[in-house]
């Protein structure tokens, strides 16, 4: 690929959001050569209902996720408290995800940005692990990885990213132990500033300006201004998805191809009571930038079934390990399809 701009290494949602209907962070990683969310809101693009192109059963994967070592990622997060945006423990957090990813032989970029909030400028850093694949052409798996702020509240998200943020490092272990590249390069992306400063998530903010995913928008538009936006062809958002009582509705704003396929894959591996037939209404999360950019997006919420949510009770004991094992065994075993589907498709 050709040169782009650098960026440095690393080292160092009842509604989801207050304010939303009930019915309803760019680490791009600027891959240069020195370093490296059932209805049908878009006919013409997101929810266009279409059969899985895949038939044959889920293929094999190389190394087994372990819901053990995604649950003690989770701990380690709700260890080091509220990790709102800016603060002491979300770089901790940072830290510890890039260090989990590096171990596990990914390459990793951070992208650091300022955002224009409610409560003013906050400094936000997206992170993103690369597993190399056999085209340019990318996959990316995603989740925020900041807490909500709340002003007289601990609030430690277990549930709330801490699940999603382990299930996607687990994941991250994984793809690495394959001794094959995959077909697609893969981009493990933790996204800064997904939740609102706010109370609600359309309390603050106007239409061009939302007080919430800002680190999803942030990273939308750093791939536009890279000419790289091509470059993705899906992206797999992981989010409220560790909980105990896993039920797993189809998110209204996805696109439909990609959750056919992981819902097939769930049922078709003996998960049918969690990956349910039912519509799962959120109104927005960090998968909304990429489908208004134009790239096939699908989100993997519980929100409306999930009480904790945005409570100080969001604690550990709420999450379960094999809630976490289920959604990445059946995300890892999608991907085969997921590339063969998107291969078939003209660009």
């Amino acid at each position: 690929m050709g040169a782009l701009l650098p960026l440095k290494d690393c080292d160092a949602t009842a509604n989801k959001r207050a304010g939303r209907s009930l019915c309803l962070a760019l680490a791009f990683p600027l891959l240069f050569i020195a370093c490296p969310r059932d209805e049908k809101p878009d006919a013409g693009r997101v929810g266009i209902a279409g059969k899985s192109s895949a038939s044959a059963p889920p293929a094999p994967i190389a190394a087994a996720f372990n819901g053990e070592r995604a649950m003690d990622h989770v701990r380690k997060q709700v260890e080091f408290g509220a990790r709102v945006p800016g603060s002491p423990e979300l770089a901790k957090t940072r830290e510890y995800i890039v260090n989990e990813l590096k171990s596990h032989g990914l390459s990793v970029t951070t992208n650091e940005f300022v955002a224009d909030t409610p409560l003013g400028q906050k400094r936000m850093v997206n992170i993103t692990g690369q597993i190399q694949g056999q085209s340019k052409d990318v996959i990316i798996l995603a989740s925020h990885y900041e807490t909500k702020y709340y002003k007289d509240m601990h609030f430690v998200g277990a549930n709330d990213p801490g699940a999603s943020v382990g299930t996607l490092i687990e994941m991250g272990r994984v793809l690495a132990a394959s001794n094959e590249k995959p077909k697609f390069t893969y981009w493990l992306v933790f996204f800064d500033g997904e939740e609102a400063f706010c109370e609600g998530w359309d309390d603050c903010g106007k239409p061009e300006a939302p007080d919430n995913t800002y680190g999803s928008r942030h990273y939308v538009e750093e791939l536009k201004k890279q000419d790289q936006l091509d470059r993705v062809r899906a992206l797999i958002l992981l989010d409220m998805m560790g909980y105990k009582n896993l039920e797993l509705g189809r998110d209204t704003l996805s696109t439909r191809w990609l959750q056919d396929i992981i819902w097939k894959t769930g049922r078709e591996m003996g998960h049918g009571s969690i990956f349910v037939d039912r519509p799962e209404g959120v109104g927005g999360d960090d998968h909304e930038p990429f489908l208004r950019a134009g790239i096939d997006a699908v989100d993997l919420i519980q929100l409306n079934g999930y009480p904790y949510w945005h409570r100080a009770d969001d604690t550990i004991d709420k999450i379960s390990s094999q809630s976490m094992k289920i959604v990445g065994d059946v995300v890892l075993a999608s991907l085969p399809r997921i590339e063969e589907r998107l291969l078939s498709k003209a660009r």
